[in-house]
């Protein structure tokens, strides 16, 4: 037990020794984030933890990384520095205000946590030939990320019951913050001091030349390669039908086919190793046929995504999904063309695609997506003859589909800070409304105040649907009923997160806000309620398509000794050719009355 015990010590010095600044990362990343989960702080105080919290998080697989290119170069300090500068610039770059950390920051954060993931990969093998050596080393951090994986959830498990035993036989009655605070600090840094503990001996023995694991042989021969069958035949499938009924594919295929090819690229990773042994002469097949099947399937992908850019513009999430289909084109023609290509092409070209995706001028994500946002606005006032001496005239009539798609490019143009140009399509009055709006980073008021200042608008089926789509539209002629016996009154709509509270009790109604959804729902004190069915049983008593005129459109749900009663005065019901029903509640305003039985 002794020894055990020096030897566990003995690590535990050898991983303060090596990687220090990989676990002064780890340590703030952790105590921030505790402070942030604090409960009775302003918002300003726990938005500036989380700030600290994303920067040293970030420096764990930083530094990590840079660890590693030490290992291989040397100068450690200046890389170091290095490191630390990046970290404090990229801390700059995050806006001071809460209000102000919109989506985009997270399309800007996400990619760059993958790429600091990626450039860990690679980092410590420019110029080197050896491609074992490189496989080696990313095989034994893949296995150690696992095995960190396990220990660490049997760390916690383990801490959180010890503290249920002590409070529940001890009547310590613990507060949230006892569970809460060893389960942020075990998962961050005491999870990333155990995957050091796996690496404690550096680059040389992660990449040293080893027997290949049986585990991963059967983990990719058993497991992902039948998942890649099913997955190819789905799509081959789905081409099929495309080209049959000669149809634009659905957008959801795209993260079908990515999904497939990512599987498939680590699958061949993970067998790299035995293409060169006589009796696996199956994984070399393999290898050959899977960049060939990726060809048809390529074709379809980028015909799914130029079909949604066309349609729609770019947005960020469109933009990035276009540069893993480059990027995957690149990985098909580099494996195809060159017979004896690097496997270090995967990651290191990934890595080249994230980063121009960044930061390249004028074609990053961010520049992109505004420019093409702005164009698409443009547009749709021309087309809709909406400009009046360059402004917006919201008195003519149109489309309660193309209302809501402007405020939506407002609220979209808001987030990312082109105040100027929106500010020039407004009159004074609403000028004012919306820079009142930006100054508080209230950005879907500013969509509520776009959508709700077009007065004249219609439902137009022909926008929203496909030819081989049926729609049913009920519109309320009498949006009144008497109110005496209820005892509480709230205002929902599709622009706001509708949560109420009423003696006690939390009411949230959830309203898409302009797209059509299956799940329009009801949650009470934290359960939620599908309304699906009620509103499918309003469309049962009118079998007709288009637009129909009713004397009453409500919901009635009893819940507990509550009864509730939703009024609404405009709902889209569409089904289309494959059968999907879903809904979309078209009020600018829906009632909800309350009464307690």
């Amino acid at each position: 037990m002794r020894k055990k015990f020096q030897e566990i010590f003995g690590k535990t010095d050898g991983v303060l020794r090596r990687y220090p600044l990989v676990l002064v990362m780890a340590l703030l990343g952790a105590v921030f984030l505790i402070a942030m989960s604090q409960e009775n702080q302003d918002k300003q105080t726990e938005f500036i933890f989380a700030k600290y919290a994303l920067i040293c998080t970030l420096g764990i697989s930083l530094t990590f990384g840079l660890n590693m290119l030490s290992e291989r170069i040397g100068k450690v300090i200046p890389l170091q520095i290095a490191g630390v500068l990046f970290l404090a610039i990229f801390y700059y770059i995050l806006p001071e205000k809460e209000q102000d950390f919109t989506e985009v920051y997270a399309f800007l954060l996400i990619p760059i946590f993958i790429l600091s993931h990626l450039l860990v990969s690679f980092i410590a093998f420019f110029g080197k030939k050896i491609e074992l050596n490189f496989w080696q080393y990313n095989k034994n951090l893949f296995i150690n990320i696992f095995l960190t994986g396990v220990f660490t959830g049997v760390l916690i498990g383990g801490v959180q019951l010890a503290i249920v035993a002590v409070d529940q036989l001890f009547d310590f009655n613990f507060q949230d913050g006892y569970y809460r605070n060893p389960f942020i600090f075990l998962s961050v840094f005491g999870s990333c001091f155990i995957f050091l503990l796996f690496n404690v001996e550096g680059l040389k023995k992660l990449e040293k030349d080893s027997n290949y694991p049986q585990i991963l042989k059967f983990f990719t021969q058993y497991i992902l390669i039948p998942l890649l069958l099913i997955y190819a035949t789905i799509l081959y499938f789905y081409s099929g039908k495309i080209l049959i009924n000669w149809e634009l594919p659905r957008g959801w295929v795209s993260y079908l086919i990515l999904a497939y090819s990512v599987v498939g690229i680590l699958a061949i990773l993970l067998v790299h190793p035995l293409k060169e042994e006589a009796s696996k002469s199956w994984v070399k097949v393999f290898s050959k046929i899977f960049y060939f099947t990726l060809i048809p399937l390529l074709l379809l992908l980028f015909t799914s995504i130029f079909t949604r850019i066309l349609e729609y513009g770019y947005t960020e999430p469109r933009y990035f999904v276009l540069i893993l289909a480059l990027w995957l084109a690149s990985v098909v023609i580099y494996f195809i063309l060159k017979k004896n290509g690097t496997i270090k092409f995967i990651p290191v070209s990934l890595f080249i695609f994230g980063l121009f995706a960044l930061i390249f001028p004028y074609l990053n994500a961010f520049s992109v997506a505004k420019r093409s946002q702005n164009t698409e606005l443009k547009k749709i006032l021309k087309d809709e003859n909406l400009l009046k001496e360059g402004k917006i005239n919201f008195e003519a009539k149109i489309p309660s589909q193309v209302s809501a798609e402007i405020a939506d490019k407002f609220k979209f143009l808001a987030e990312r800070k082109e105040t100027d140009l929106l500010l020039n399509l407004l009159q004074k009055n609403q000028q004012i409304k919306f820079s009142n709006n930006v100054e508080k980073g209230d950005f879907f008021g500013i969509q509520k105040l776009i959508g709700s200042n077009f007065k004249n608008t219609y439902y137009s089926p022909a926008i929203i649907d496909a030819s081989t789509t049926q729609t049913t539209t009920l519109l309320v002629k009498n949006f009144s009923i008497p109110i005496s016996e209820y005892q509480y009154l709230f205002k929902a709509d599709r622009y706001n997160k509708n949560i109420f509270q009423f003696d006690s009790n939390t009411l949230e109604l959830n309203i898409p806000q302009n797209n059509f959804s299956s799940e329009i729902s009801l949650t009470y004190n934290g359960t939620k309620i599908n309304l699906k069915n009620d509103l499918e049983r309003l469309f049962k008593l009118y079998p007709a398509q288009g637009e129909i005129e009713v004397d009453n459109l409500f919901i009635d749900k009893k819940i507990n000794n509550y009864e509730f009663k939703i009024l609404l005065d405009s709902v889209i019901r569409s089904r289309e050719p494959n059968g999907k029903i879903s809904y979309w509640i078209n009020s600018d305003s829906v009632l909800i009355l309350v009464k307690k039985n």
